[in-house]
């Protein structure tokens, strides 16, 4: 039985076109070139698209608690995840230089659905997850929440990249580790964003950027590349809203 049009040797999935792999990988390449390797031209370029897809306030569209409430899939999604005092919210605010787009709380692991917030005139979605390793919230709950974010990480063909904010303070912690392993369990793509860097010494950041990306060196779904934030600074963001608005596709490549 001979094989289907397209890359030599691959199988292509039924109903895949070789223009639209074709587009997928070009996505692929754009998404996975660091800042630092692109020319002056191209990393300006970068972060304008950047500037523009953030300008506007994202709309609000749901919050999921059960995977048979998820929304149809979207050109591209985006989603943060991390441990539930790490100052996610602070950062997505940040992201759109608002204060009332994620809610800040001072009670770790408020979030407690996939809350889905689209722009790029509804194109892409960015999903806050729900915080892991801490919530007052009755054991069964919280088992509830762990449950929907591992089958969302599983099962969402859209989504493109997850980035896992850790406390620069801190380092990767365990429980970051097992997010880490889920993701290069289902080969999901995903990024290690460091929160409240202004919080520390230049060569204590330093040296934990270094081990940090020795530790992805052996992770197979890792992307290499290490955000370093700060909400309160407003350090990283501009690089930090360019490797976002490279995830989304262009109008030709849908």
């Amino acid at each position: 039985m001979g094989q289907p049009e397209g890359k030599p040797g691959v199988l292509q999935p039924q109903g895949v076109s070789e223009e639209k792999t074709r587009a997928e990988e070009r996505i692929r390449a754009r998404a996975h070139t660091p800042l630092a390797a692109l020319s002056e031209e191209e990393r300006a370029a970068a972060l304008e698209a950047g500037r523009q897809l953030f300008a506007r306030p994202p709309r609000f569209l749901m919050g999921v608690a059960d995977m048979r409430q998820l929304p149809e899939p979207f050109a591209a999604e985006v989603a943060f995840a991390g441990r539930s005092n790490v100052g996610k919210s602070s950062l997505i605010n940040a992201l759109f230089n608002r204060k009332d787009v994620a809610r800040v709380s001072n009670t770790p692991g408020r979030t407690r659905e996939l809350n889905y917030f689209t722009l790029a005139d509804g194109r892409m979605a960015l999903v806050d997850m729900p915080g892991y390793g801490y919530a007052k919230a009755p054991k069964s709950l919280v088992k509830k929440w762990q449950a929907l974010v591992r089958d969302y990480l599983r099962g969402r063909p859209a989504l493109r990249r997850v980035f896992i904010l850790v406390d620069a303070r801190h380092g990767i912690k365990p429980q970051d580790e097992m997010a880490m392993d889920l993701l290069d369990e289902t080969a999901v793509n995903y990024q290690i964003v460091l929160t409240k860097a202004d919080k520390m010494r230049q060569d204590a950041l330093a040296r934990l950027i270094g081990r940090t990306a020795a530790q992805l060196q052996r992770r197979a779904a890792a992307h290499p590349e290490i955000h370093v934030t700060s909400a309160r600074k407003k350090q990283g963001l501009e690089e930090l809203r360019a490797a976002i608005a490279g995830l989304l596709p262009q109008e030709e490549e849908q």
